[in-house]
């Protein structure tokens, strides 16, 4: 989601529809409306580093995550509890056990305010950060009366990886494709997510595969669909309770893989994975620094573009390449190429070293074909702020906080 103002608001008048059962759209002629049989809502209010500029206590800005929840709980926590379905939420961008700590006090305030028992708010944390993979028991326990598991993340928890070890001459990774969920690190830190929730008795639900249908190319396709099943054929033999998709068109393939191992089961915890020994050192045995190619580096300043174009123009959500993407894809492309300039072994496989003169010269290239594919946003200003964030010698820790300053809305 881009976090305009109208975006907001208007989001929360869908979800409210939503759990009514009354929402609808009428566009292109074609009238949609919710089936019969819908699936469990989880809000994901935005995380603790965002604001919300239009609403103020004591002329400061109120946080942008507590906005969201506050709202959504006002208007639909007792109309969801009268139909049985929620209130659930989806907690991102956590570091620590603190942040977890504060989300469950306001839960608690919340419950009392509105007179409901205490526990009756559920909550799934997003393990997205390499801080957290180190407190995912403490996490846990804070919001113990109201957590519904861990979920494995993928780009947010790799751009926090070199957001934190950005600095370190050891560190480099190789082009962000290379650098799937089977990569050293990203391995044991999902195999450590979900023996630590197992050992406590709570869901563990496996990264969200971006791979999205594509309809006009069945090789393609038949490739993505490839990419699907045996993502979610890992997660499910490695013990995982369920997944995400990022297309309703891909819930049947990936609920097929699970239904495979789980049969008639609502979860694996008698999997404790006792096999699984992971170490501080392998969290951090950040593998593999190769190859890093011309190729990578541009799909980074495209992709990157036409992210920030998009979310520019109001869509926080885009599809790109055949994948679905949202703000982690943007982040981890500007800083992978900001600590490729930096780094001694941010050298491209054909031996030239990655450099913010290179940088800015395939701009204009990658800049005019995204131009071309005819898709709406606002492009040229995104390449401008690319090129800035990737090239300038401080780092932005959040590529969203300047570009909500920026927009008037």
């Amino acid at each position: 989601n881009s976090p305009k103002w109208d975006n907001q608001i208007q989001g929360q008048i869908n979800l409210k529809a939503a759990i009514r059962r009354t929402l609808t759209l009428e566009q292109n002629g074609k009238l949609y409306k919710l089936n019969d049989k819908i699936a469990t809502l989880q809000v994901r209010p935005r995380g603790w580093h965002l604001d919300e500029k239009h609403i103020t206590v004591d002329g400061q800005r109120v946080s942008g995550g507590i906005f969201d929840f506050a709202l959504f709980m006002f208007h639909n926590a007792k109309e969801q509890i009268a139909r049985g379905a929620g209130p659930f939420f989806y907690l991102p961008k956590m570091e620590s056990h603190l942040e977890a700590r504060l989300w469950n006090d306001v839960f608690v305030t919340t419950q009392q305010a509105l007179g409901l028992p205490q526990g009756t708010i559920k909550a799934t944390v997003l393990i997205e950060t390499i801080l957290a993979a180190f407190e995912m028991d403490e996490i846990l326990y804070e919001l113990r009366e109201h957590s519904a598991g861990l979920n494995a993340g993928r780009w947010d928890y790799i751009f926090s990886c070199i957001k934190k070890f950005k600095l370190d001459k050891d560190f480099c990774l190789a082009d962000r494709a290379k650098v799937t969920m089977t990569a050293p690190f990203m391995r044991a830190y999902a195999l450590l997510l979900l023996k630590t929730c197992h050992k406590r008795g709570a869901p563990a639900i496996g990264g969200m595969s971006a791979l999205i249908p594509i309809k006009n190319d069945p090789e393609k396709n038949a490739v993505a669909m490839a990419g699907i099943i045996s993502d979610k054929r890992r997660d499910a033999d490695d013990g995982y309770d369920g997944g995400w998709v990022a297309h309703p068109g891909l819930v049947e393939p990936a609920m097929k893989e699970f239904v495979a191992v789980l049969g008639d089961k609502p979860n694996q915890w008698g999997k404790q994975r006792d096999d699984v020994q992971v170490s501080a050192t392998d969290l951090l045995n950040f593998k593999p620094e190769a190859p890093i190619t011309e190729a990578g580096l541009r799909m980074n300043i495209n992709v990157g573009i036409h992210y920030l174009g998009a979310w520019l123009a109001g869509n926080g959500c885009v599809p790109i390449h055949n994948l679905m993407e949202d703000a982690a894809t943007a982040e981890i492309s500007r800083s992978q190429v900001w600590q490729w300039i930096r780094s001694p072994k941010g050298v491209l496989d054909d031996g030239r070293k990655v450099t913010a003169d290179l940088v800015r010269a395939l701009v204009p290239e990658e800049l005019a074909k995204i131009k071309a594919s005819g898709h709406a946003g606002l492009f040229d200003r995104a390449a401008e702020i690319f090129t800035q964030m990737s090239t300038q010698s401080s780092f932005t820790e959040f590529l969203t906080l300047p570009l909500y300053e920026e927009q008037s809305f």
